[in-house]
């Protein structure tokens, strides 16, 4: 699943097609007939999380990747697309996605507060809801879209190992140290992660996420499937501390 910065990457990607009229829309969504996009231009791009939106003056069409959604500007696979966009000089084409119109102002309905990559994001905001939330474990809380929008699994494990935090800990056990230092990390990472994405080195720098071993004390990490999305998970039982 496509994660906060590689939408980043997306919508910056796109950006080439703002302002532009689609020429022939088509593809095997079944929530919209694609062809009521012909002759329509492209108002702008934008990114909440892991969604990626498609502004159009009276209405977006979003859309998420899922687990295993993927894209191709200027390129096709040997498959029909979810959506195929085509334009004068180029196309975007979306496999294996969920798409949804939206009728309602994007500010009603996304908190971009909530968003890690995002201008508008507040620590603060995020900070309150950990608090509101003690009974939740760590891990879970990084995959929460209404705390993290755009963390995902990778972040999340990564986000756990630099803050030497086991998994399973609960928010409401954190220091208020750590959560804050929890909060900071999330963007820090995205960060990261958006840099190295661009570079193409972004395993390269995995230091706990599908690894075996422990970077700093060599000692074997876990692999579990953990919280209530039972997403994978590593971790050092010897230097991430639980907090129960």
């Amino acid at each position: 699943m496509p994660e906060g910065p590689s939408i980043v990457i997306l919508k910056e990607a796109a950006n080439v097609f703002v302002r532009k009229k689609i020429l022939h829309a088509s593809g095997n969504t079944k929530q919209f007939d694609p062809a009521m996009l012909e002759g329509k231009s492209i108002r702008s791009f934008k990114s909440w999380g892991k969604h990626f939106l498609i502004c159009f003056p009276s209405f977006t069409l979003r859309i998420h990747f899922l687990l295993f959604g993927s894209y191709l500007i200027n390129e096709r696979k040997d498959k029909t697309p979810r959506l195929s966009l085509q334009f004068k000089h180029g196309e975007i084409n979306f496999y294996a996605c969920a798409l949804r119109m939206l009728e309602e102002p994007l500010d009603d309905l996304y908190d971009w507060a909530a968003d890690v990559m995002s201008d508008q994001w507040d620590p603060a905001q995020a900070l309150q809801k950990l608090k509101d939330n003690p009974d939740m474990l760590v891990c879970d809380a990084l995959l929460d879209q209404s705390i993290f929008s755009g963390s995902g699994n990778i972040i999340k494990n990564e986000v756990l190992f630099r803050t030497h935090i086991h998994p399973q800990s609960l928010v409401g056990k954190l220091p208020a140290v750590k959560r804050r230092q929890l909060v900071d990390e999330v963007v820090r990472y995205s960060f990261d992660f958006l840099a190295w994405k661009r570079e193409f080195t972004l395993r390269k720098h995995w230091q706990a996420h599908t690894k075996k071993t422990c970077p700093r004390d060599g000692a074997p990490l876990q692999k579990a499937y953990l919280g209530k999305t039972k997403r994978r998970t590593f971790y050092c039982d010897v230097c991430q501390k639980l907090y129960v």
